[in-house]
């Protein structure tokens, strides 16, 4: 068994984290472990490093992909230049000016000598010959930051005859440079070099001014580190489709992954800043590993073999098992998460083949798979955390709710994923709504002077702990704001000569111009007409509270319903209105609405302390149909329109009768109308009519021998 949450570091990858973290001012040791690899192996892949082991059928070549991406300012262009230009300096320079000409020239004899036994001229003539073919190749690039087909085929061609050096292609701000053709060309060239550094050759035309070259077997190890910033990279449209693509055309099994958090910065003193930039200076100019690599450009560690014995080898055929394991998990639709995970024990490999050889090992040992293994493991992760990222109508979402204000088309349009054709643009704010539905945020949109505006929110849940009201024993001044318990509202609701209210209030002076937007709870009164028990009875299933007013008496029922939403809510003026009055309708008996103050957010409400009190436990009402001018909202006005001839009582039992048990709730109606004080021919009519509105009514017989049976039987007094 492989204990992943102890898996060991690698020591001089650590060191140079370590080194990195103080030279960026970002603690993210994951992203550097894998950009630290990657230079490991472009050191191993350049000296020609391969691995022998029981269960390779050929010796497989060191080398490595990577693509780690984070936002601007994050260090990352700092991060590569310490490496490139400061810790393996010392074997670039000595790379390219001694080690590679001198192997290149042995190569060449080798080269001459074995055809000269075939075409039968001199060796000098033939070393010229292949001399001329290396010459014209041009200057051996270490790094390059982009390349066509054919200038890789060439440079492969130099490095053929040379038996040693690597394609290494570093490409940064990919999300700007993915679509150009000297960057596409080599993405999709460096897909066959990366497992055994081989690809076929393209024919071209053999001239006597470009003669082709002989064909010599051989490999060139190849390597790419692609880094940019992930905004530019998931743009929502062509260049994220490349890259994913990319990902899926196999670059997701072959390359390591990083993703970098930016790091907040820390309050420093002047002289701690001094001293910080201080030692950043020395761990990007003096670490102690920059001549040990100088030292690895040996012309005697070239074809270095490192060897995997059979213990080691059984650990990583392990891990192969394991991954292949987890493999199974994901769906058919997680191509790229699947093709990772099976192919992590390749990059594994390889990996600590690039660790033995800076380690100047001979063997890969446990440590140097289980460093790599954690590598790797951290690596997954990150490409996680890519493909799980914010989709473009997920971050059009966000960005609307977070704006504070409204936003028009030309706003939006500054965004780089926000697409030009207005069919899209309709599409991808249509997704943001349905995901804004899902994910506790509203966004609105309203048309002024034929321009569409949008704004949004995020919602937060109600606590019940923290319902929000005012109270005060005047009329207008001095509403204290609280957040009070649920449970506890009876204490406000029945105390002598208190208002009460809904909002609170700026100077705590209740008037709608100094109404503080935000509400949790909503309350209707009642005038009559229907008993209380029938209200308690048709709410059942939704958490209440009543209580009796001042003028509520045994024969007319006045009371008020306290009603506590699933969201705490932020209206205007106008919104909240038609707020009220869509969750009015809504309600199996109406509230009395019938002057504008009950529709206001000023609304104030006077307590009883003689009055009686009721709580219900139930779900809390969902809000979010009744909210102007959301994609709730519209589909709630469509059912309603569909319901238009029926009145509040009826439109309750219709929704539930679509979904229930229709003889019970029909059932349930009629009882309603029978607590109102209604008269059996009455609801016998109310019945009916109410049946036949239905297109799925119950039959005539059925209404008079059960739901006319029950009514009779309430009426008469039997139960």
């Amino acid at each position: 068994m492989i204990d992943f949450d102890n898996l060991p570091k690698h020591s001089k990858i650590e060191q140079i984290v370590d080194d990195l973290v103080i030279l960026t001012g970002a603690n993210a040791r994951d992203y550097f472990r894998v950009l630290t690899g990657y230079y490991f192996a472009k050191v191993s892949a350049s000296m020609r490093v391969m691995i022998e082991g029981p269960d390779l059928k050929r010796n497989v070549p060191v080398n490595c992909f990577a693509v780690t991406l984070a936002e601007s300012g994050f260090g990352k262009g700092k991060a590569v230049g310490a490496l490139e230009y400061e810790i393996v300096h010392g074997f670039r320079q000595r790379f390219n000016t001694d080690t590679f000409p001198v192997l290149a020239d042995q190569h060449l004899w080798k080269l001459a000598l074995e055809k000269a036994v075939v075409s039968g001229e001199t060796e000098d003539k033939e070393k010229d010959r292949f001399d001329k073919f290396f010459r014209e190749a041009g200057p051996l690039p270490f790094t390059s930051k982009k390349a066509t087909a054919s200038s890789i085929q060439q440079l492969r061609g130099k490095l053929l005859l040379a038996a040693a050096g690597a394609v290494n292609i570093q490409i940064d701000e990919i999300g700007l440079n993915i679509t150009s053709m000297g960057v596409t060309e080599a993405l999709n060239e460096f897909l066959e070099l990366f497992d055994m550094g081989k690809t076929e050759v393209s024919m071209t035309k053999n001239t006597s001014e470009n003669m082709r070259l002989d064909d010599i077997d051989g490999i060139t190890p190849a390597n790419l580190l692609v880094f940019g910033e992930p905004s530019k990279l998931f743009d929502g449209a062509a260049v994220e489709q490349a890259f994913m693509s990319l990902l899926e055309t196999g670059y997701a099994r072959r390359c390591l992954f990083a993703w970098g958090d930016p790091q907040e910065s820390q309050v420093l003193t002047a002289k701690e800043l001094m001293e910080q930039r201080i030692a950043a200076t020395k761990a990007s100019s003096g670490s102690t590993l920059t001549n040990h690599f100088a030292l690895l450009a040996d012309p005697a560690r070239h074809d270095w073999i490192v060897t995997v014995s059979e213990l080691v080898t059984l650990k990583k055929t392990a891990y192969e098992m394991l991954c292949n394991e987890r493999a199974k998990e994901f769906t058919s639709v997680e191509r790229i998460q699947r093709a990772e995970m099976k192919h992590r024990h390749w990059k594994a490999l390889k990996l600590a083949g690039a660790l033995a050889f800076v380690d100047e090992s001979t063997e890969i040992t446990e440590d140097h798979l289980l460093a790599a293994i954690g590598i790797v493991e951290e690596s997954g992760q990150a490409l996680y955390r890519m493909l799980a990222r914010d989709r473009p109508y997920v971050r059009l979402g966000k960005f609307i709710a977070e704006f504070q204000g409204e936003l028009t088309h030309a706003d939006l349009n500054a965004m780089p994923f926000y697409p030009a054709a207005s069919n899209s643009q309709q599409t991808m704010l249509r997704d943001a709504r349905a995901w804004g539905y899902k994910n506790h945020v509203i966004i609105k949109n309203r048309f002024e002077d034929g321009i569409e505006l949008f704004s949004g929110e995020n919602l937060r849940e109600t606590d019940l702990d923290q319902i929000q009201v005012s109270y005060s024993d005047h009329f207008a001044y001095n509403y204290e704001p609280t957040l009070a318990p649920w449970d506890q509202l009876h204490k406000m609701t029945q105390a002598p000569d208190i208002h009460w209210c809904n909002h609170h209030f700026a100077q705590e002076h209740r008037s709608d111009e100094n109404t503080i937007p935000g509400f949790n709870m909503v309350v209707f009164d009642f005038d009559g007409g229907v008993p209380l028990e029938t209200v308690h009875d048709l709410l059942s299933a939704y958490r209440f509270m009543t209580y009796t007013t001042k003028r509520h008496t045994p024969d007319h029922h006045r009371f008020r319903l306290l009603l506590p939403m699933n969201y705490v809510l932020a209206l205007d003026k106008k919104d909240y209105t038609i707020f009220i009055e869509s969750l009015s309708e809504w309600l199996p008996i109406p509230a009395n609405l019938s002057d504008d103050a009950s529709k206001q957010r000023s609304k104030k409400w006077l307590a009883n302390e003689h009055g009686a009190y009721h709580y219900n436990e139930g779900e809390l009402v969902d809000c979010l149909p009744f909210i102007p001018r959301t994609s709730r909202n519209e589909d709630h006005q469509k059912e309603m329109q569909g319901l238009q001839s029926l009145d509040n009582l009826e439109r309750w039992f219709a929704h539930r009768i679509a979904s229930g048990n229709r003889n019970n709730q029909m059932i349930k109606f009629a009882l309603a109308l029978a607590d109102s004080g209604m008269s059996f021919a009455a609801i016998e009519g109310a019945v009916f009519a109410f049946n036949s509105k239905l297109s799925n009514g119950l039959s005539e017989d059925e209404i008079r021998a059960t739901i006319l049976v029950t009514v009779a039987k309430k009426i008469a007094g039997n139960p």
